[in-house]
């Protein structure tokens, strides 16, 4: 700390010193100075410049010219735009100051010095080359102090921009101030006040110094910041001394930037309060044994750095703390704020003696080596408070319990955010154990970037029976041209499909949207039944997970079909083969909030054999028996999450029997066209039970094994001999798989 704070002057020796320098100016302008009596006297251009002294009752109007040093008491002084003046000695006057210059001479106290004054200075320039640039004060053992405002100007000095003594008040509205010197002061409040609204105060050791008027007995002194900077070029933007009570209000993006790192020293047997509302700081605050500094952090305020030897920091309303560092508060109250706790490679210990409300810590914990940051209660803790733990891909190295949270007692409750945290392919718990609170590795799930990764891998059978189940509702259309004729059709098709939660909780719901369009011709060889086509088409699929993670599939296919239709017996024989390429997206949000991302592609192949009889009843009744095998079988592929999660699908498959009927009537219309409305319902099972997914080399079964109920209605038209129309509406519920809704509609053109 610099050497001009090592003394402590006495109450009477300050007041001799102020009234002593008080009289040897007066006697001077008496002695050599202009007397100005009159109430309405104005210095104007072309005088040679010259010294005044105002006496009670005068008033003195400088118009746009030069002048020397001036005095007033009980007067009155204007200074108008375009002039200049060297120092102003102000006793119980009115001063008001317009875009003028005033440049103290090198032996003055100040470049304006106000005594139980008041003074207004715009548009101006206060300038001390050897000392103070501007002073509010009072007079001796007086409660009538100096009311100073500053708008839109600058004051500059060397050891202090200005000071305020108590009772006095100075108010900067879009200025600057700054004391030059390297241990100089931009505003010294001895007991008194200052606002600065948008304005800017530095000095070279302290922004702003708050101490005491000695000899008036206030111990208070009051900064308030609005929109406004404070800097100390190498010291604390604010120091406290002299045992002084500050109270220290931070507003409306208001920033306090300390050469030395701190931006609030409390010394010498001084107590800050410093409220910070809407604001963001960036650096530490200090309190010496002795002091006592107290910070609030309100409405959606941000501090960043250390505190030391803080007696009690209240984190309200959406408030931050980020701790850089260990660092110790005697009393933490939270109200709706957060405490985070560094990096994620930085582990800090945050002790507390007492803890209260309810808030937010977010904290880092390395589960491989078991570092982690830590909040140490050593008394008693209250509330209801969450932990938001760092998500990460990585694995739990060993199954030991973690303490996070001690405390010495108290009610308090901590929780999960969430519920869990996610490290790789699981998520964890927490666990009380007495006072202490640990993550308990018995307690796990699957974490989210897990359950997207066996989704992804889950889908493709889904995806590919989403779009092959439109091929069978041809069969009306077929009919209706007796399997002759060359034709082109396309189908558009929707469908969502509800994937139950296995034992690994990997349940997610699915909406595919996709068209597929295709041509057919009778072939000349065989009996003359059989139709072959081929076909192509584009799905997209949108997967919806847990806590607002998802997952996309864009599917592009090619197949061919060919099907077998004999008008005498009914019977029919259908047949596809389809190829796929998938592309799959991950987009997850882990237990922290934070994202996760990753892709890969993959290809499949699908294939389906149904065999049935069309058997036609009374009154243009029919029923369709059938049966059908289908299989899809996709690539193995591996990939990364952003997390460093790592997933790996071995080769799948899936095989699904089907039984049916489908029962309808063919009507015809007057127009000489035939509607055909069916229904059709069938029992389905899947076959396949292993499909292995390894998550950071952890095995996981994808089982979606079982049956399933499948219920449909549609209708079939013949409008023309050449124009076939078709939609379809179905649903299933089964084990595993529901398909709560599915729609394609289409045509056939014969040609």
């Amino acid at each position: 700390m610099s050497s001009i704070f090592n003394f402590k002057p006495s109450p009477l020796s300050l007041a001799l010193k102020a009234n002593a320098v008080t009289f040897l100016m007066l006697m001077a302008h008496a002695a050599e100075a202009r007397i100005v009596t009159g109430p309405d006297e104005y210095v104007r251009p072309g005088l040679a410049p010259d010294r005044f002294e105002l006496r009670p009752g005068s008033g003195l109007t400088v118009k746009g010219t030069a002048t020397k040093d001036i005095s007033a008491k009980s007067a009155r002084l204007v200074v108008t735009p375009g002039s200049s003046t060297q120092d102003i000695t102000a006793f119980d006057s009115d001063i008001r100051i317009d875009g003028s210059d005033v440049v103290a001479r090198k032996t003055a106290d100040a470049a304006i010095r106000a005594t139980s004054s008041n003074v207004l200075v715009s548009n101006s320039n206060l300038i001390h080359n050897n000392g103070t640039a501007l002073i509010a004060g009072r007079s001796l053992s007086g409660t009538d102090g100096s009311s100073v405002k500053v708008v839109n100007s600058t004051v500059t000095g060397t050891n202090r921009g200005a000071s305020a003594s108590a009772y006095s008040l100075l108010d900067f509205i879009d200025s600057h101030i700054e004391a030059t010197n390297a241990d100089g002061i931009g505003v010294a409040l001895h007991s008194g006040t200052a606002f600065a609204t948008g304005s800017t105060v530095v000095g070279g050791a302290n922004g702003v110094q708050m101490g005491v008027d000695a000899s008036s007995g206030i111990m208070d002194s009051t900064l308030v910041l609005d929109g406004s900077t404070v800097a100390g070029t190498n010291g604390a933007a604010i120091l406290t001394r002299l045992g002084t009570n500050a109270d220290i209000q931070v507003l409306n993006g208001s920033s306090l930037t300390g050469g030395n790192g701190n931006l609030l020293e409390v010394t010498q047997g001084s107590t800050a309060n410093l409220n910070v509302d809407r604001s963001e700081l960036f650096g530490d605050i200090v309190a010496e044994d002795g002091s006592t500094a107290k910070v609030q952090l309100n409405n959606g305020s941000w501090l960043t750095g250390q505190l030391h030897n803080v007696a009690e920091l209240s984190v309200n309303e959406a408030s931050h703390w980020v701790l850089v560092d260990d660092s110790n508060v005697d009393a933490l109250k939270m109200d709706g704020g957060a405490v985070h706790f560094g990096g994620a490679d930085e582990f800090y210990d945050l002790d507390v003696k007492s803890l209260e409300g309810n808030g937010t810590f977010i904290m880092h914990t390395d589960f491989a080596t078991h570092q982690t940051d830590f909040l140490n209660v050593e008394g008693k803790a209250e509330g209801n408070h969450s932990l938001l733990l760092a998500a990460t891909g990585s694995e739990l190295a060993s199954g030991e319990p973690i303490k996070v949270v001690h405390t010495e007692g108290g009610d308090a409750q901590f929780s999960l955010l969430g519920d869990n945290v996610e490290i790789g392919a699981y998520s964890y718990g927490l666990q009380k154990d007495g006072t202490d609170w640990l993550l308990d590795p018995t307690r796990r799930g699957t974490s989210a970037s897990a359950r997207s990764v066996l989704a992804l891998f889950n889908s493709a059978p889904t995806v590919l029976y989403g779009e092959m189940s439109i091929l069978r509702t041809r069969m009306g259309e077929l009919r209706f041209s007796a399997g002759q004729g060359n034709g082109l059709w396309m189908r558009s098709y929707g469908n969502k499909f509800e994937v139950a939660g296995n034992k690994n909780g990997a349940g997610y719901s699915q909406i595919q949207r996709g068209f597929t369009i295709g041509t057919d011709a009778p072939l000349s060889s065989g009996d003359g039944q059989w139709i072959a086509g081929v076909m192509a088409g584009h799905s997209n699929s949108d997967l919806n997970l847990s806590r607002g993670s998802s997952g996309e599939v864009k599917s592009y296919y090619l197949g061919g079909y060919t099907t077998w239709l004999d008008a005498e017996s009914g019977l029919y024989f259908d047949g596809v083969i389809k190829f796929n390429r998938l592309h799959n997206d991950s987009n997850v949000i882990m237990s922290d909030g934070k994202k996760a991302k990753g892709n890969y592609t993959q290809n499949a192949v699908g294939a389906s054999a149904e065999f049935g009889r069309h058997i036609q009843l009374d009154d243009d009744f029919f029923v369709e028996p059938y049966g059908q095998l289908s299989t899809v079988i996709t690539q193995a592929q591996s990939y990364e999450l952003s997390n460093g999660l790592r997933g790996k699908g071995d080769r799948s498959s899936t095989v699904v029997g089907k039984a049916g009927v489908t029962v309808g009537k063919n009507i015809q219309l007057e127009s000489g066209g035939v509607l055909q409305p069916y229904l059709r319902t069938a029992l389905a099972h899947e076959f396949d039970q292993s499909n292995k997914v390894f998550i950071n080399n952890q095995s996981f079964n994808n089982d979606v094994s079982g049956s399933r109920i499948e219920l449909a209605a549609g209708v079939a038209m013949s409008v023309s001999q050449n124009l076939k129309l078709h939609a379809d509406f179905e649903t299933s519920e089964g084990k595993a798989i529901d398909q709560p809704w599915g729609i394609n509609v289409g045509l056939r053109y014969a040609f």
